[in-house]
């Protein structure tokens, strides 16, 4: 086995071969990958040419290696090198086969070996690998001479004297199609049709030429997408007609797939309407807001788009041009993609110079693109959870019920997690400690918990601070710790479950991500349960609770990650002292890090309904967001009607 053409291109087809039982069901079954790319550099191009190769070839082919005969100490990110210690062509040639037959000859069908200036089109090469059956032992590419150095002939030769495979440049029919550049070529006036054809072009003299080359046939590519889609919607057109609904088989717009059709009243969509300036469904709840960022952009995109379609279709007998939008309406589709309705004003031409203004109404829809997986670190359930409850005076008293529940879930099924408390004095509290601590309950609740379950330690921290904020309090905790410690910072309201705890392990990636989950919150019971008996659980339903949007307590995350963010915010901690007090935990990892802040909301955290009092000294935006929560928390719009009906019929009589 080898490569074809010693430097520009080889593929090898290799048959499926019976092996020994494996671990994997996937590689029993000879499911492999379709195309390893193997790309020749130096030590001279691997930071230049080699880099603009992986940056138009490495986000489309399932898997590059860059091999090298030497290189400097500085690899290029993102990049899998391999170095083999000897320059000479042949040499490297040789040991790259060798490398690819000793890692990679069980994990995919076939190989393509190409120099690094050459550029690659890498549509067409994986088209024609699709064509290509693995049963065929295929030698298929250009072959290359090498000249220089010691060693002088051409590659392929040397592959025939062992394999009696001979280098083609067609089989069966697919051919494949290769252009050498000029010194002057330029991509955007170069008519010869061997090189629109082309799956490679080559020599490449630098990056900036690469660059073009991509350029230029992604335009291409794009193009020939666009007439593929044109054909096949005619042809879905044409056949629609022939369906039992006649023409109306056929969804607008072609080949999108149909709108969601409600089962319910509670599963329609909503339509949100907006004007150029202004958007009557806004994120905070507000009835009407100012269009800015990403909305203000996707307004002007679809207005522009309309007016550009409109443009089109009615000249060269009319022509328009826009005067307002007077309404427009959006909704998101998730089955399809977002949805608008416009009724634009415009003002119409004709080619006699008679205009008249006159409203147009125009459908578009924003498709959702292609689902793709998106690579995410590895993480394992199995990592051990830090569970921290801090607590103040005032929550003492529900220090109870949190163990209960956090026993039945964690001690019980000897979950991998260990719960701290931290007991949070003020100055005067701290002062009578030994005669009246006010944690004494609480510490005698655990003592219990350890008797009964022999094997767990409940371990606790005291600490004295007259103005306790998630941040002074964490930092404590971060200094008692090792460095890969996962915390879970909960609330004394928190009912914690093994399911939660496992999301929280999975959503939480050192390095990369911290977990902020939406507990849902139960209703205040007087008023969601009204005259009625009180459940004995709080029930995960529409008239029990909502998802808390506006607290963000309960936190997921590594040591690392929160001693990286706290150090960026040192130098504003010492400018400004009360921004230890005024921002939270979140507000910290979204200002500080650029790690990926994941925000979702989690049907396993419930939390009773208790009434909160807001601490003044918050920032005002985290102020804003408590006294959002305890009124929004109180009951359902619907709940709190009929306890207002009911107060005006009894003052009414």
């Amino acid at each position: 086995m080898g490569g074809c053409s010693g430097t520009r291109l080889a593929m090898l087809g290799q048959p499926a071969h019976r092996g020994r039982r494996t671990r994997y069901i996937s590689t029993e079954l000879g499911i492999r990958q379709r195309l390893f790319v193997g790309v020749l550099t130096s030590k001279s191009t691997l930071n230049t040419l080699a880099v603009a190769v992986n940056r138009t070839l490495g986000h489309r082919l399932e898997r590059l290696v860059y091999f090298t005969g030497t290189r400097g100490r500085k690899v290029p990110h993102g990049m899998t090198v391999v170095t083999h210690g000897d320059e000479r062509p042949i040499w490297n040639m040789y040991q790259t086969i060798k490398y690819v037959l000793d890692h990679y000859v069980s994990d995919f069908d076939w190989f393509y070996l190409v120099q690094d200036d050459t550029y690659t089109e890498a549509h067409r090469v994986s088209r024609l690998v699709s064509h290509l059956s693995i049963d065929t032992l295929l030698y298929l590419g250009r072959p290359e001479e090498f000249i220089g150095g010691d060693t002088e002939g051409r590659y392929c030769y040397g592959v025939i004297d062992y394999t009696a495979i001979n280098c083609v440049e067609e089989h069966e029919g697919l051919r494949y199609q290769y252009f050498e550049l000029g010194k002057n070529t330029a991509p955007e006036r170069e008519s010869d049709p061997r090189f629109q054809s082309a799956f490679t072009a080559h020599p490449v003299l630098d990056p900036v030429q690469m660059y073009r080359l991509h350029k230029h046939f992604a335009q291409v590519e794009l193009e020939k997408t666009y007439q593929e889609i044109q054909q096949l919607q005619l042809e879905i057109q044409n056949t629609s007609s022939l369906s039992a609904d006649g023409d109306h088989g056929a969804t607008w717009p072609i080949g999108i797939t149909p709108p969601f059709q409600p089962k319910t009243r509670f599963e329609v969509l909503r339509w949100d309407y907006f004007t150029e300036e202004q958007l009557y469904s806004c994120v905070d709840g507000s009835p009407k807001c100012e269009l800015h960022g990403v909305d203000m952009a996707d307004v002007a995109d679809v207005v522009a788009t309309a007016m550009e379609e409109l443009t089109r279709k009615s000249q060269p007998v009319l022509h328009i041009r826009k005067q307002q939008l007077v309404n427009g309406y959006r909704r998101f589709d998730p089955t399809r993609g977002m949805e608008y309705t416009l009724d634009l004003q415009v003002e119409v031409v004709t080619q006699k110079g008679h205009s008249r203004s006159v409203i147009k109404r125009v459908h578009l829809v924003r498709p959702l693109s292609e689902v793709e997986i998106i690579p995410m670190p590895y993480v394992t359930e199995a990592s051990r959870i830090n569970v921290i409850l801090p607590l103040t005076a005032h929550d003492r008293d529900h220090a109870s019920h949190f163990l209960e529940v956090y026993a039945a879930a964690a001690f019980e099924s000897r979950e991998n997690a260990v719960l701290t408390f931290l007991f949070i004095y003020d100055p005067f509290e701290a002062q009578q400690v030994v005669q009246n601590d006010i944690f004494a309950p609480v510490k005698a609740r655990i003592a219990e918990y350890e008797r009964k379950y022999a094997e767990v330690k409940i371990p606790w921290i005291s600490v004295k601070t007259d103005a306790p904020s998630q941040i002074k309090v964490m930092d404590i905790i971060s200094k008692k710790h090792p460095v890969d410690t996962l915390f879970f910072v909960a609330g004394v309201d928190t009912e914690v479950t093994t399911d939660f705890l496992s999301r929280c392990r999975m959503n939480t990636i050192n390095s990369w991500q911290v977990f902020f989950p939406i507990h849902f919150q139960g209703y205040n019971p007087a008023i969601a349960y009204h005259n009625q008996a009180l459940p004995a659980a709080l029930d995960l339903l529409r008239d029990a609770g909502r998802f808390d949007r506006d607290v963000f307590h309960e936190a997921c995350f590594y040591n690392a990650d929160y001693m990286a963010a706290r150090t960026r915010m040192a130098v504003d901690a010492q400018e400004n002292e009360d921004i230890l007090e005024t921002l939270d935990i979140y507000d910290m990892f979204v200002k500080y890090s650029s790690l990926h802040v994941f925000r979702a909301m989690e049907p396993a955290l419930l939390q009773r309904y208790r009434q909160h009092a807001c601490n003044p000294r918050l920032s005002e935006e985290m102020y804003h967001r408590c006294m959002q929560s305890s009124l929004e928390g109180l009951g359902s719009r619907s709940q709190l009607a009929m306890v207002l009906f009911e107060q005006e019929q009894g003052n009414s009589t």
